[in-house]
């Protein structure tokens, strides 16, 4: 006769923390996309979205790692069924809580939540390089990123859905849409499928991040006014429309440099 997993207080507590740090990040999210509009100077904007961007990355370090985990366990059990760590585990059994009749439901919701918070930190991300002029690089790396963290995304949100609303097997991607018979060859695939998403979308996270320090650490290194880049292209730019400059008499003066005559009669 089986047994359902106790569940103990940490874990209920665990997973309730989890799931505010994710609703605490799209928060900050909606905040910074309707605060940072328009020319109107915030101060708290910037630690806001520092805080944003450390949350994400913090969290996707903890969520990487229970996939490459996995993968690890993997490569030494290829034939065992899926694996958690032990602190994944308790957060899933926490998470499970919402309906304990469906066995995977608590793990589904728990992967469907990290991801939430990773593709929290590509949107702060996306939000602070707005200025595509300042931030060229790392918003393409953003962008690229919010795309392909947003799919990864709702695949989670498909196996989430599927199972609990009752499907005798979780549907997506990473399953072939349910037609995978449960075994090696299932968690195999779902295994890889999983950690090499991950993974990729690490890596276009960190570069985003690293090309917004750089251009950043460019930025504050032109000083405004004449003697930056922004004060040569100022001195460069035209006339105003119907200003009439005159260069008939133009003369010198002692020391070599040109001198405007009066005004044509």
């Amino acid at each position: 006769m089986s047994h359902a997993p106790l569940v103990s207080t940490l874990d209920v507590t665990g997973a309730v923390l989890l799931t505010l740090w994710a609703v605490v990040m799209w928060l900050a999210v909606g905040v910074l996309a309707f605060a940072g509009r328009g020319t109107t100077v915030r101060p708290w904007l910037r630690p806001l979205a520092i805080g944003l961007l450390a949350l994400g990355v913090v969290g996707q370090a903890g969520h990487l790692q229970e996939h490459v985990a996995q993968a690890g366990y993997w490569i030494a059990h290829p034939n065992a069924p899926s694996w958690m760590t032990p602190w994944g585990d308790g957060l899933a059994r926490g998470m499970g809580q919402v309906d304990p009749s469906k066995a995977t439901l608590g793990m589904e919701i728990l992967h469907l939540v990290g991801n939430l918070i990773f593709l929290a930190g590509l949107v702060g991300v996306a939000l602070v390089t707005r200025d595509a002029t300042r931030h060229p690089t790392s918003r393409k790396w953003a962008k690229m990123g919010v795309w392909m963290q947003g799919i990864h995304g709702l695949e989670h949100l498909s196996l989430t859905l599927s199972v609990a609303f009752g499907a005798q097997r979780a549907i997506g991607l990473s399953t072939w849409f349910g037609t995978l018979e449960p075994g090696a060859g299932l968690t195999t695939y779902r295994v890889w499928w999983h950690f090499v998403a991950n993974v990729v979308g690490s890596v276009i996270f960190g570069l985003a991040l690293y090309h917004l320090w750089r251009e950043h650490r460019s930025a504050a290194a032109v000083p405004d006014g004449g003697g930056g880049a922004a004060g040569r292209e100022a001195e460069r730019e035209p006339a105003p429309l119907g200003t009439e400059v005159c260069t008939c008499g133009r003369s010198e003066s002692p020391d070599g440099s040109p001198v405007l005559a009066g005004p044509a009669t």
